[in-house]
């Protein structure tokens, strides 16, 4: 067993299992976002937030989705140096030949997986350092703002449409979702493929529901914050 997971084979079951885990997530975290639309009074939004937070099941998977994020980070970093070290040892002096042999048979996505990758993870640290830590453990005069619920709920809608109405944050969040969006395009399919649920049969279906999940997860997560900077400017 300790053999697999050090296998190619191994590694992209492991990047397989932690990414399809981190789309439940973030499926998740897309439809309590997408209360901000839905209610501009802030309530409902803040009302999930604050189950998310105190939610003794969501405390227990956090430390889980942490250790899944860690372990897709690692075994991507594996896997793209592994590749690399190959196409060195093979292929040497020919590196010039294999890029445009190899752009002549794969798309954009699949070459720049890792790039997508850093980037999202990028974006995840601001996201992180700008909401996650504030709500948690620092604190902000904004989540302290009166809600017409209860005293014990803070106002993360106030904090969250606040940052959403600076431009610069904006475009970040735009460009973190793009990214995530051209990430889940290809590795929804490739995830499928290592777990050996993609053939002939199932293989367009699953094309199209992979386009599915990386438009509403990507547009979704652009969408948002575009939305309330438009209404914040008009």
């Amino acid at each position: 067993m300790s053999n697999f997971f050090v296998s190619s084979i191994g590694k992209k079951f492991v990047m397989s299992v932690t990414g399809m885990f981190l789309i439940l997530f973030l499926i998740v975290h897309l439809t309590v976002n997408s209360m901000i639309i839905i209610d501009d009074t802030g309530a409902l939004f803040n009302k999930a937030a604050h189950f998310m937070a105190t939610n003794p099941i969501i405390k227990i998977i956090e430390p889980i989705l942490a250790i899944g994020v860690i372990l897709h980070i690692l075994f991507a970093s594996l896997i793209t140096l592994q590749n690399q070290l190959k196409r060195d040892i093979n292929y040497p002096g020919l590196r010039r030949y294999k890029k445009y042999d190899t752009c002549a048979s794969t798309n954009w996505q699949s070459r720049n997986m890792y790039i997508l990758g850093t980037v999202i993870l990028t974006f995840l640290v601001i996201h992180l350092i700008n909401f996650f830590w504030k709500i948690r453990y620092t604190g902000s005069p904004l989540l302290e703002q009166p809600t017409i619920l209860s005293s014990e709920i803070k106002n993360v809608y106030a904090l969250v449409t606040t940052r959403f109405t600076t431009w610069w944050y904006v475009l970040i969040y735009v460009i973190g979702a793009v990214a995530l969006g051209l990430h889940l395009y290809h590795g929804v399919w490739s995830a499928f493929q290592t777990l050996g649920w993609s053939n002939r049969k199932w293989r367009k279906i699953l094309n199209v529901i992979g386009v599915i999940i990386s438009v509403i997860l990507g547009g979704g997560f652009a969408f948002i914050p575009l939305f309330v900077f438009i209404k914040s400017i008009i």
